[in-house]
């Protein structure tokens, strides 16, 4: 079970009481220029890499930091929720639909940063800047070894594989995989199998009185129904499968390899449990982003969370602390990317030629054509 949790951190040093120009605020102790005493922070990342991050900024501007850890999905609905008067000031970590969802409703706040231009690739940014990408991670299949042998069935190799009828005996289903209304794991996922199946054909839908043009999903709907025959269970967070695969609970899943890279390194299951690989028609990968709410009540801190967020010191706290994901910044920062995902071999995979523009505006839209084909009701835990 997935859960959420809310922790206060409260790092303010005699030190940076006595000498703010030196520990708080950057070196600026103008009253133009002072943060606030607070920041609030919801989490779409793995919780470790969220704390240590909430902890490093605490640390390095003498400011009380909350935070929450969310799946994407559950992100969201809360800023949807607050409608505006969010409790949080900005968000970190977990895929850009969600927060090109929120861009869409009004309910991120434009924000050029001094570090802009750590990020020279447009894919990893928001065009109008309401949002910025710090990770990216590869979508794949993972497995638990003893359970394939046991069961006598081979590993998928590619998205064809998993309609295979090995993968269910009787009542018994053997993948894992996400639930695509809370999960941001699983809107990519669907957004992926849309692209491929539709090859290219395009068709028009209207959307709110709006006629919008999105990819023909039609096959792409007849590929999940028939992959729901061999789903076990759709968890409500995307590294749901990650979590469960190497004790067996979770025979094969549909996830991020960063999180089996978790499993492997740090939770010391080893490649002799756990194996994965990436689809050959090729994968996609999520943009782990950062963005400040509309109505932020720190509006300060915000922005210069934003900023510590686009600095090698902000991301390579990921690979420290458990969260394998390749760092968007460009080299010339420096950023060093985490070595064990360079030696689980994911710097050579199949990457297919994913359309952000079309997912920022029709994954809501792929989504709700899922829940009708598919009809299975999102987890609560």
């Amino acid at each position: 079970m997935i859960k959420s949790s809310k922790v206060v951190l409260s790092i303010m040093s005699l030190a940076c009481v006595v000498g703010l120009v030196a520990c708080g605020n950057g070196g600026n102790s103008s009253s133009d220029d002072k943060l606030e005493d607070t920041l609030n922070v919801i989490g779409g990342c793995e919780e470790p890499y969220l704390k240590a991050v909430c902890e490093a900024f605490a640390t390095k501007y003498s400011i009380k930091v909350n935070y929450q850890r969310l799946s994407a999905g559950e992100m969201q609905s809360k800023v949807e929720g607050e409608d505006g008067s969010p409790t949080s000031d900005v968000l970190f970590g977990g895929t850009t639909d969600p927060y090109n969802a929120l861009k869409n409703d009004k309910l991120l706040e434009q924000y050029t940063s001094p570090n802009d231009g750590n990020i020279t690739d447009s894919k990893f940014k928001d065009a109008d800047h309401y949002w910025y990408g710090i990770y990216k991670g590869i979508l794949g299949f993972m497995w638990n070894k003893d359970k394939i042998k046991e069961l006598n069935i081979t590993a998928p190799t590619s998205w064809a594989d998993l309609l295979a009828d090995q993968y269910h005996s009787g009542s018994n289903k053997y993948i894992t995989w996400s639930h695509p209304s809370t999960a941001g794991t699983a809107k990519l996922t669907v957004n992926t199998i849309v692209q491929l199946k539709a090859d290219g054909k395009k068709v028009k839908y209207d959307n709110e009185g709006t006629e919008t043009e999105a990819y023909d999903d039609t096959e792409g709907m007849k590929y999940f129904k028939s992959l729901d025959a061999n789903i076990a269970e759709y968890t409500k967070s995307g590294s749901g499968a990650s979590k469960k695969v190497g004790s067996g609970e979770c025979v094969i899943g549909i996830g991020f390899l960063h999180d089996v890279i978790y499993q492997i390194v740090d939770m010391k299951y080893g490649t002799e449990k756990i194996g994965m690989s990436t689809p050959s028609e090729g994968t996609a990968f999520e943009v782990g982003a950062t963005a400040m709410l509309k109505g932020a009540k720190n509006p300060k801190a915000a922005k210069k969370f934003i900023d510590f967020a686009l600095t090698p010191e902000c991301v390579e706290l990921g690979a420290k602390n458990g969260s394998y994901q390749f760092l968007v910044l460009d080299s010339k920062t420096g950023v060093k990317q985490p070595q064990a995902a360079i030696d689980a071999g994911l710097t050579d995979v199949k990457v297919m030629d994913y359309d952000f523009s079309d997912a920022k505006i029709n994954t809501s839209h792929y989504v709700t054509d899922w829940m009708t084909a598919v009809n299975k009701a999102a987890p609560t835990a």
